[in-house]
């Protein structure tokens, strides 16, 4: 794959301070000195979790990036947020996926958490002594939050969590699980029935069976949860009892949808480096193949693409740190983003011929990886309701708009270069 520029392209101008250019700078050496050596061990030891990356992303505050100072966090916003998902999944989508895993209820805990709560647990992902993983997904629901069969029921000043969760990202990696879970009897509507809980690890009943390899994303744990009779305490209820619906929602829509755009948006960079490379190095016909104008008209499709899926990305977050109601962006920039890089790898594995069929060659793990940006928060199905809610003015709500306080806490400063 050939070497892209560590400054940003001139479309993204409008999105970017100085900062996130140190930041962009920052992420790309990383990438190359810690992520790139690993990526072929990962590929080659897809039943590892790998812990070594995440530690080293952890030291440098990343897993905290967008909670503020006051908390030790970078307090540097969403933008800055998508800048290191985006770089990193460039080099390997595995690490950026262990990255943005964590980012998901860190945002639940900012929006939803007390001050206190704050305090108890942000601190520690600042410090990068705790990774947390977000629990809703269950095997018969899937990712139909109504559908949740995972109980809690108070007893005395405790709640007892019971339940099973599956395709959880950082699961063995996770010191502490926000877990969603059934509070309500039947009959209750969904938007009152459940509520968020912070489960650590280690407490008992708890257990995340041995890591199984995925399709794609090896050395990224994405396995069950099993809760059986899990005791929390009062406090470690996020948000107020029956909330639950709202903070999945809302994590899932602010972080989950542009965490996974980034991630995309890096495979898809990563597709058309590694495709006009090999193109180019290709003798064919007293040139080389990507002299052949019927090649250069796929190129010039995969690239179009790629500019259009950067803008949509970038554009998105940008809304967001400037508190401005932004969700169908979101969404958009989610759906697209996968569809565009899925695409692109699929032409440049025909592009590739029986190369791409190498066991060994990074585009297939690249076309690998990009399936695993569809499932979560929400399949294309689920997008394209979301986009036809929109077109026809029936958004019930804007989480970007109805957060905007907290959302809005790292807007840039308008000053800044």
């Amino acid at each position: 794959m050939s070497a892209t520029p560590a400054t940003p392209p001139p479309a993204l101008r409008p999105y970017l301070t100085a900062r996130h250019d140190l930041l962009w700078q920052e992420a790309d050496a990383f990438a190359t000195e810690h992520v790139a050596p690993r990526a072929t061990r990962m590929e080659a030891a897809p039943g590892k979790v790998e812990r070594k990356v995440a530690g080293l992303m952890a030291a440098r505050g990343w897993f905290a990036v967008t909670v503020p100072a006051v908390f030790g966090g970078l307090g540097a916003g969403h933008v800055a947020k998508t800048v290191l998902v985006h770089r990193i999944a460039r080099v390997s989508a595995a690490a950026a996926a262990i990255l943005q895993a964590t980012l998901i209820p860190v945002g639940a805990l900012l929006h939803f958490a007390t001050y206190e709560q704050k305090g108890r647990w942000l601190p520690r992902v600042a410090d990068g002594s705790l990774l947390l993983s977000i629990a809703v997904t269950e095997p018969l629901a899937g990712g139909h939050i109504g559908g949740i069969e995972t109980t809690a029921e108070r007893v005395g000043n405790e709640w007892v969590i019971t339940g099973s969760k599956i395709h959880i990202g950082n699961s063995h990696l996770a010191g502490v699980h926000l877990v969603v879970a059934r509070t309500a009897k039947t009959g209750v509507s969904t938007s009152q029935a459940l509520t968020a809980f912070m489960v650590e690890a280690d407490r008992p009943g708890l257990s995340v069976p041995d890591h199984r390899p995925g399709l794609g994303l090896h050395g990224f744990s994405a396995g069950p949860l099993d809760l059986d009779h899990v005791r929390v305490p009062e406090d470690n209820v996020v948000g107020e009892v029956g909330q639950g619906l709202a903070v999945a929602q809302s994590s899932s829509i602010l972080y989950g949808r542009p965490n996974l755009a980034a991630v995309s948006l890096g495979i898809h960079e990563a597709v058309v480096d590694t495709t006009t490379s090999r193109l180019k190095t290709r003798p064919r016909y007293r040139g080389a193949l990507s002299d052949l104008p019927v090649l250069r008209d796929r190129i010039g499709d995969m690239e179009a693409r790629l500019r259009a899926g950067r803008i949509l990305a970038y554009q998105a977050v940008h809304l967001l740190d400037q508190g401005l109601p932004c969700d169908t962006d979101l969404i958009n920039s989610k759906y697209l983003g996968h569809q565009w890089a899925m695409h692109s790898a699929q032409d440049a594995m025909e592009l590739h011929g029986a190369h791409a069929l190498d066991r060994d060659y990074v585009l297939q793990r690249l076309w690998r990886d990009i399936q695993h940006t569809h499932p979560p928060a929400g399949t294309g199905e689920v997008q394209r309701i979301r986009l036809a809610e929109a077109a026809f003015d029936e958004d019930h709500i804007q989480w970007s708009e109805h957060l905007a306080a907290e959302a809005a806490w790292a807007r840039p400063d308008p000053t800044a270069a």
